[in-house]
């Protein structure tokens, strides 16, 4: 018998990654049924000791804030009854599919997709609030100037959720930053894979006194 040498990985890393807590019950000012941890590898994935793994990989799964264009049929037809209500669409990820966290990406807000209004996402976001009670990631469309005008209203209409709000860049930081700051949220800083660009990013925030422990990156 031919026996494979399992490979050793060296435990010399004296970093980890940072946990962080998303949601907020009625004992933290929230809504949310329960909240989740992520986080907290002290290792390489795959690599080292079971004790430096960290939290377990949770689920998350998209609600979109308009009805989805272009998928895969096999993909359509799972929700086909729900896109019109991001409201059951989110029950049914969590319900049928057992989501632990949702995303609501506001896809119909980007001038191209739809153009909805502030008013549209704000609307979107109570509804899936009221309807689960699992922590929520508010994404939005990646357009600058229309995230500037929209995610400001999302985040105060989830305010003390302590919601994951994403994403920031050099050009829509101040604002994102700002609202995060305001209504208890945290932040999901975007980079390109250049490790000097995605540190930048993070500095302007942590400049504007966030806290990089509220930052996924």
């Amino acid at each position: 018998d031919l026996k494979m040498p399992v490979p050793q990985v060296a435990s010399n890393f004296v970093g980890s990654v940072n946990r962080i807590t998303l949601g907020a019950t009625s004992s933290d000012g929230g809504t949310r049924s329960k909240v989740v941890t992520v986080g907290g590898a002290k290792n390489v994935v795959f690599g080292g000791s079971v004790e430096d793994i960290g939290e377990k990989p949770l689920i998350a799964m998209d609600v979109l804030d308009t009805a989805a264009q272009n998928w895969p049929q096999v993909l359509a037809e799972c929700f086909s009854d729900v896109m019109d209500s991001p409201a059951n669409w989110a029950i049914k990820c969590v319900e049928e599919f057992g989501a632990d966290l949702l995303c609501i990406k506001f896809d119909g807000i980007d001038p191209d997709e739809g153009n909805k209004s502030a008013d549209d996402a704000v609307a979107v976001t109570k509804s899936v609030l009221k309807a689960v009670g699992v922590p929520l990631v508010l994404w939005g469309s990646g357009i600058n100037e229309k995230d500037n005008e929209v995610m400001p209203k999302v985040s105060e209409a989830a305010k003390g959720e302590n919601c994951l709000i994403g994403t920031v860049t050099e050009g829509n930081y101040k604002s994102l930053t700002a609202i995060a700051l305001a209504d208890g949220h945290s932040l999901i800083t975007e980079a390109p894979l250049d490790i000097n660009i995605a540190k930048q990013v993070n500095i302007l925030v942590s400049d504007m006194g966030f806290p990089l422990e509220r930052v996924v990156t």
